[in-house]
């Protein structure tokens, strides 16, 4: 199994962080959301890819429910292998017409690779294989003065997700800990 493969089969699925969450009621921790992904890969969906394409398109499809409200947060992600062994994500913007509710996989259609787009605002994340799972993350500047960052480790136990907005140097969203998924029964 190449690099980029064993990286994919890692995020492919259903997880959750209910154990997290069960783990934080016991000792009293509140404030945190519950938080669902369903990442599926796309490339069968997407018409026009070039020739010996070796990239992996993926939809992540997330929820967190705060206070009784759901959010929902999909996302679509390349990814590629790098000179060394890396593997990047490149955040894509959401294709038309598509809304943060519709772009869901039992909802999609066929897509086009001339028509998607990278993000602007997204730094490719850049990931590394250490003491045995894929670590990395990077830092964007969405506006002169907001910065999103994003930090994630993965293995075949747990992903382990941190990501923060910064307005002026304050944080104004993100969580003392880390996020932590694992795959649903």
């Amino acid at each position: 199994m190449s690099a980029l493969q064993e990286f994919v089969s890692l995020l492919t699925g259903t997880f959750d962080n209910r154990d997290q969450l069960a783990a934080f009621q016991a000792q009293g921790v509140e404030g945190y959301p519950a938080a669902r992904h369903v990442n599926t890969v796309l490339n069968d969906r997407i018409d026009g890819l070039p020739e010996n394409f070796d990239g992996v398109f993926m939809l992540e499809e997330s929820d967190y429910t705060v206070n009784g409200r759901t959010n929902p947060m999909p996302h679509l992600f390349l990814f590629t292998l790098e000179p060394g062994g890396r593997v990047k994500l490149t955040s894509y913007d959401m294709p038309a017409p598509y809304t943060k509710e519709t772009f869901r996989t039992e909802s999609l259609g066929r897509l086009n690779y001339a028509d998607l787009t990278p993000s602007a605002k997204f730094t490719p994340a850049l990931y590394e294989y250490r003491d045995g799972g894929w670590e990395g993350g990077s830092e964007s500047m969405f506006t002169p003065v907001l910065k999103f960052k994003l930090w994630e480790r993965f293995t075949p136990e747990v992903l382990v997700v941190s990501e923060s907005m910064e307005m002026n140097g304050k944080r104004t969203f993100g969580y003392d800990q880390p996020l932590e998924y694992r795959r649903c029964r």
